[in-house]
């Protein structure tokens, strides 16, 4: 692992009133970089060859237009943990943002143990988010004494709406996801969708199964600041999946007509949600909870944005939240400052990337680099 002494040299030999906010061309690249502006920094998008004209062309810096100042094109996003390219980031001072797309597309051991680069966030919690783990999301969840879904530990248990988590076969880091209410219906639909190749066999043994929370689902986005010690909640939202939001906006005969269709559940954005105000304490009290079991088991504990995803359920006459995933970095929703939670806190909308880059700039003017990055 990356020591904090070796960060703490990197970040000696930079010069912090030159400092460059950079990521990878994915995920939350462009809501990192508006928010960087916004602040006075320079950026930095490391792209994939083949996927990098976002960055390079429709977004990039020009005159009083623009967010992305410098690019690096790689063959592979994988690239960027090669020293050549590390060495350019350290040489524009640079704080790497880590974000789902970082994680998914390079190696888990090579940017704990090689990525010589600070970065802003906790480098080494977001193992916790893949469920195979040791002391996973649903551990810290467990600790923290946050409501979860009842989880079977065979399908032959399932005596309710589950929902079966697995792997896909073309995507390994996307979920390929199924409903079923008896063992019955787990082993028709599971032979089905191994014979379409949906899912592989070996997925399905490393699946999780779990209660289907029935409400209205909701993302809870928060930002830890290290500097102050407080938890704020940034903005609510829910997602928007392929092909499952297709269908549901079809009447129930136009769906019975659809012969072989399997529901999807991959991402493709996210929508702007609020919560009732009487609902916001027991919001903080899970983030605060949260924040509590991150430091005790992953020290220093979590830095800077985190969401927790779930539903609200209403039960013997009130509501509670359940969580059934955890997202350890930036979420991938800039729709999030259109919620009004920054804003009330802060008098204006406020981005993740925004709060992230406030966050680096009061660090550094405080001489507290070394706090927000491992």
């Amino acid at each position: 692992m990356i020591s904090q002494e070796q960060i703490r040299k990197v970040l000696e030999a930079y010069d912090s009133s030159k400092l460059t906010i950079g990521t990878l061309g994915g995920h939350s690249a462009l809501d990192i970089c508006r928010g960087a502006k916004d602040e006075g920094f320079r950026t930095l998008v490391a792209c994939q060859k083949g996927r990098e004209k976002t960055y390079t062309k429709h977004y990039k810096s020009r005159g009083n237009k623009g967010i992305v100042d410098e690019t690096i094109i790689l063959d592979r996003f994988a690239d960027i943990t090669m020293e050549k390219v590390q060495q350019k980031l350290r040489e524009m001072n640079t704080l790497f943002v880590h974000s789902r797309y970082f994680w998914v597309y390079c190696d888990y051991g090579q940017i704990e143990n090689n990525f010589n680069v600070p970065i802003f966030g906790t480098r080494n919690i977001v193992r916790a988010e893949e469920r195979d783990q040791p002391n996973n999301q649903y551990f810290l969840l467990a600790e923290a004494g946050i409501r979860t879904p009842k989880r079977f530990n065979r399908p032959e248990d399932i005596d309710r709406l589950a929902i079966v988590k697995a792997s896909e076969a073309a995507r390994g880091y996307e979920r390929a996801f199924f409903f079923v209410s008896s063992f019955k219906e787990y082993a028709a639909k599971a032979k089905e969708l191994v014979e379409k190749r949906t899912i592989t066999k070996e997925a399905l043994q490393k699946a999780v199964i779990e209660e289907f929370a029935v409400g209205p689902q909701v993302n809870l986005n928060f930002f830890y600041s290290a500097l102050t010690g407080e938890v704020e909640l940034l903005g609510t939202d829910a997602r928007r999946q392929t092909n499952i939001d297709g269908i549901l906006r079809l009447t129930s005969e136009q769906q019975l007509a659809i012969k072989n269709f399997t529901p999807k559940y991959i991402e493709n954005g996210h929508m702007a949600v609020t919560l009732k105000e009487s609902l916001l304490e027991k919001a903080f009290e899970l983030g605060e909870r949260f924040v509590d079991a991150t430091k005790k088991h992953y020290p220093p504990g979590i830095i800077g944005p985190f969401a927790l995803q779930g539903a609200v359920v209403a039960e013997e006459g009130k509501e509670e939240f359940v969580i059934f995933d955890c997202s350890l970095r930036i979420p991938g929703s800039p729709g999030i400052r259109y919620t009004p939670y920054g804003h009330y806190l802060y008098g204006q909308d406020i981005s993740v990337g925004r709060r992230i880059a406030m966050e680096i700039k009061a660090a550094e003017q405080a001489g507290r680099l070394r706090e927000i990055v491992t």
